[in-house]
């Protein structure tokens, strides 16, 4: 399962609605894609269909779509967002990521 907090959630539906997405209905599809300086890299998007391999998650109101190789990469994994001084974006806490790079993008196993 990959969860969302509460921080995440709130961003996710504000910009699926300014993207003519609705939070209710739609999906936010999370992948892994070859890439990025620690050599795997994250995908997130929002989509309005499922494919019959995809998983298909909902926390914390928000509706998760992944497909089944991602979901070997992205088990336990929780999206937060951050909006601190520091920098502002979403971020993934993965814990199968035996090393991440400094942005926090890509991430090895």
């Amino acid at each position: 399962m990959i969860k969302v907090s509460e921080s995440a959630a709130k961003r996710v539906a504000l910009l699926m609605e300014d993207d003519g997405f609705s939070p209710v209905n739609d999906f936010v599809r999370v992948g892994v894609k070859s890439g990025g300086c620690s050599g795997l890299e994250y995908e997130l998007k929002f989509d309005k269909e499922t494919t019959d391999t995809d998983k298909v998650f909902e926390d914390n109101g928000v509706k998760i779509a992944v497909d089944k190789k991602s979901f070997l990469y992205l088990i336990g994994t929780t999206l937060e967002y951050s909006g601190g001084l520091n920098g502002k974006g979403f971020v993934f806490n993965n814990p199968n990521a035996s090393r991440t790079c400094g942005c926090g993008e890509s991430f090895s196993l």
